[in-house]
């Protein structure tokens, strides 16, 4: 059974967004679904090594068939552990990432989440697929943050126009070009 990780961004939560429907989507495909909560509490900036101290749980279901979806901050997150993990998974989806291409809303306080420094060789070592989404009217990452990940993971940026942040105040309860391609995956 293939285990998919949802990680959510800054002040995230597992039943935000379309995070619901994509899970209940793949639970009927036959996967494992894993959305974690992680601390990020709104004044004092989330912390990455909390957020490896909470995934350390979800470990022993990191195999060859395994897919990581990142959204925003949470695609910070999925870069730094691609970097730690020993195996290569099956894929790794980046939606609305900040990677230090500026404007970025919250430039500083992503930055002091993990720096915006990746090793992009060993990163593109450590998932068969990547797909990286991004929008032309985010408010809080711009264009630029995901066609310079598409360009560093040697991948085509997925472009959404108008998609904003991919998150509930853009009216993303659902995300069906996000589920098409993981069926290609999968």
């Amino acid at each position: 059974m293939k285990s998919i990780f949802i990680i959510h961004g800054t002040e995230g939560y597992p039943e935000e967004n379309w995070f619901p429907w994509l899970k209940k989507k793949l639970e009927e495909l036959g996967c494992n679904i894993f959305v974690p909560q992680f601390p990020s509490p709104p004044i004092v900036p989330a912390k990455i090594s909390e957020w490896f101290e909470v995934f350390e749980k979800y470990k022993q279901h990191i195999n060859e068939d395994t897919i990581i979806i990142g959204h925003s901050l949470g695609g910070v997150f999925t870069l730094n552990l691609l970097e730690t993990l020993k195996q290569p998974i099956k894929a790794a989806i980046f939606v609305g990432t900040p990677i230090g291409v500026r404007p970025i809303l919250n430039y500083d306080r992503d930055s002091s989440f993990s720096g915006f420094s990746f090793d992009w060789q060993k990163i593109k070592t450590k998932a068969q697929n990547f797909i990286v989404f991004q929008s032309d009217n985010d408010p809080y990452v711009s264009l630029g943050n995901g066609e310079e990940l598409a360009k560093n993971l040697n991948v085509e940026l997925s472009f959404v126009p108008n998609a904003g942040h991919f998150n509930e105040k853009a009216k993303y309860l659902k995300f069906e070009l996000l589920l098409e391609k993981l069926k290609l995956i999968l």
